[in-house]
């Protein structure tokens, strides 16, 4: 795992960080999740590593018995995804869900110290507001002290209903998010807008646009795709960016398969699942008339790929993605809590952490450190943990300590880490490098000696088991 000391020690040097983000879109259409998502999540890339996933996800099962289990109990997807996430050292840091919409944040343990104000929010919009099928689902949260947002959209279907999909993302863009001093949508230094957007191929009959699909002639029907019409009209669809529309449109396909609906009903093929961003510096910057010098913009977006992929047929839609580079200048370079563990650790014996906290840190008597296994999947899956106040031992105008007792330690042993959540900001803020915690000697020769005597046995003994 990469150590934020070593980040920092990068920072000083070039002030810049690339943070390397892989957003997924996919209509599910109800489906479970497919055996392997190693090609959607670029798993086997020879490039960096991703730094955080953001996966959005529409028309997941919300049947009742399927939508109260799920409030009760992470749901299927989210099992999947942390499954195959957590083991390469991604946490979810957050998530959301209605209905049939659901959208997850992993990112790298290394990050999660300088990853604060995380809030959700959704939007319904089916149903004059009253039912959930149709709206957004939202996470903001600052970034190394920059505000960005992420909306995933499941808006309205049909060909004649454009304004109506308009309508509604405007409706969602108007969110406030709960607490003090959190910027609203339109105002955080970035904006990604996805999901299933439903807008469709205008004007051209069915004919024509497979003919030009199946030619790669795809130039030909950007001109008619509704929302890039949309971006020619409306002024607050101008500052959004998407890269180009170089893959096949993702919809509607019959299951388990790349032709193109065979149905009755024969839907055209429409870019109906789309991924756009807006960076508001760039927005300031073209509302100024230069204005805005070059040196203020801190934070910068870069698309790498942007691609659908056609393995999956789960569903009639094919999933999308999209890998940026978010460079960014940290705003904030120090974590808000550092600590450790200290001395060797193994059940034998009761064990100690230190821990050391910024002057402006707002603590809470309901602040605790949480013993993890390295491939940790949320803040809740921890083995154990202790309360900061209660179980503090010592302290000093440089740090405190905290013990664990012995009976809560692992006999097993392992690499674990330790991580220091805050109350009052509902998150981690601080996390220690991986760290080994010794076997429990004194139950491993016990067991062996238990092994030894099953096995060693008398002439007697053996006798006695011998059946005539």
């Amino acid at each position: 795992m990469a150590c934020v000391e070593d980040i920092m020690v990068l920072y000083d040097f070039v002030c810049l960080f690339v943070c390397r983000l892989h957003l997924v879109t996919w209509n599910v259409g109800t489906a479970s999740p497919p055996p392997d998502v190693t090609s959607l999540l670029q798993l086997n890339s020879l490039g960096p590593t991703m730094d955080m996933y953001v996966i959005g996800l529409q028309e997941v099962n919300s049947r009742i018995t399927n939508f109260l289990s799920d409030l009760a109990f992470d749901d299927p997807w989210s099992i999947f995804f942390m499954t195959v996430l957590s083991p390469l050292g991604y946490i979810k840091l957050s998530s959301v869900r209605m209905q049939g919409l659901l959208l997850l944040i992993f990112v790298k343990h290394v990050h999660l110290p300088f990853i604060r104000d995380v809030h959700t929010h959704y939007t319904r919009t089916g149903l004059y507001g009253y039912w959930g099928n149709k709206g957004g689902v939202t996470i903001r949260m600052s970034l190394y002290g920059h505000t960005v947002c992420f909306i995933n959209c499941h808006l309205p279907a049909h060909m004649e209903n454009t304004e109506q999909r308009l309508d509604d993302f405007e409706k969602i863009l108007e969110l406030q998010f709960e607490g003090e001093n959190i910027p609203s949508t339109l105002d955080h230094d970035i904006l990604f807008w996805f999901g299933d957007l439903n807008f469709r191929i205008a004007d051209y009959g069915i004919h024509f646009v497979r003919e030009s699909i199946n030619n790669k002639r795809y130039n030909l029907l950007w001109e008619k795709d509704q929302l890039n019409m949309a971006k020619k009209k409306e002024a607050f669809l101008q500052e959004f960016i998407e890269g180009p529309l170089q893959f096949k449109p993702t919809y509607k396909f019959d299951l388990y398969s790349d032709v193109y609906d065979t149905s009755e009903k024969k839907r055209k093929p429409a870019w109906t699942d789309r991924i756009l961003w807006r960076v508001k510096s760039l927005c300031q910057h073209a509302s100024k008339e230069g204005e805005f010098s070059e040196e203020e913009q801190t934070i910068s977006v870069t698309l790498n790929n942007y691609i659908s992929h056609m393995s999956y047929g789960i569903s009639d839609h094919k999933p999308v993605t999209g890998t940026f580079g978010l460079e960014l200048k940290p705003l904030l370079t120090d974590p808000l809590i550092t600590l450790n563990p200290e001395g060797e650790w193994s059940a034998e014996h009761d064990v100690l952490i230190r821990y050391s906290a910024v002057p402006e840190f707002p603590s809470s008597a309901w602040d605790w450190i949480g013993l993890f296994k390295v491939a940790f999947r949320h803040v809740n899956d921890y083995v154990t943990y202790a309360w900061v106040e209660d179980d503090e031992i010592s302290s000093n105008k440089d740090s405190k300590q905290v013990y664990m007792s012995a009976a809560e330690i692992p006999d097993a042993g392992g690499e674990f880490l330790l991580c220091y959540y805050s109350n009052n900001l509902q998150a981690i803020v601080g996390i220690s490098q991986p760290f080994q915690i010794q076997p429990n000697r004194t139950l491993i020769e016990k067991d062996l000696a238990q092994e030894e005597n099953s096995w060693t046995q008398t002439p007697d003994n053996l006798q006695s088991h011998i059946e005539f």
